[in-house]
């Protein structure tokens, strides 16, 4: 037993280097498909863009908030929760992190694994955007009926930033966040 969970665990991990050139059609598409979802939906509080791009057995994981088992779950948080807060979350995707890895079943694209870190504002009129968390995401998207459907969403590793005496944001330091991954609990 333990040899055929080394076995798929290589043959996954083969697959898992495969990664796709920023260049690359699927690369672009995926980009285009977070900012459909961030930049318009969670950005602007458009469920219509939500509704259209997350796929009907959606699933999402997050570090604080928990499982969201549901698209109608994950849909109604949207738009009874962050839509409703005293100012407008706005997310920012670290383009430079960004990576996609595809996933194939018989040499044929069914799906891709999209990953990056992105980072959350708080917006009120007449104030500067204020940082309020650095995080990691992962994305399963699904090709279906020749459309890219969000399947899974992991939001992970949400780091609060500090605002030092002058009001600016500090990052978190990555060397610290990793040296904190490390440490055994």
């Amino acid at each position: 037993m333990r040899t055929i969970f080394c076995i798929t665990g290589l043959l996954f991990a083969g697959t898992l280097t495969a990664q796709v050139a920023q260049s690359a059609d699927l690369f672009q598409i995926l980009k285009a498909r977070d900012s459909l979802l961030f930049t318009v939906g969670f950005n602007t509080c458009d469920i219509h863009q939500f509704e259209q791009v997350v796929h009907p057995d959606f699933e999402f994981y997050h570090d604080q908030a928990g499982i969201t088992a549901t698209k109608s779950a994950f849909i109604d948080g949207i738009r009874d929760g962050l839509c409703k807060l005293n100012y407008r979350p706005r997310r920012e995707l670290v383009e430079s992190s960004l990576v996609v890895y595809p996933l194939k079943k018989n040499g044929i694209l069914y799906g891709a694994i999209q990953q990056g870190e992105h980072r959350f504002y708080a917006v009120r009129p007449d104030q500067p955007d204020r940082l309020t968390s650095v995080a990691q995401f992962i994305h399963v998207w699904l090709l279906t009926g020749g459309d890219w459907k969000l399947s899974r969403g992991f939001s992970y590793d949400h780091q609060e930033t500090e605002t030092d005496a002058g009001g600016q944001t500090e990052l978190p330091d990555p060397g610290v966040r990793q040296q904190q991954k490390e440490q055994p609990f």
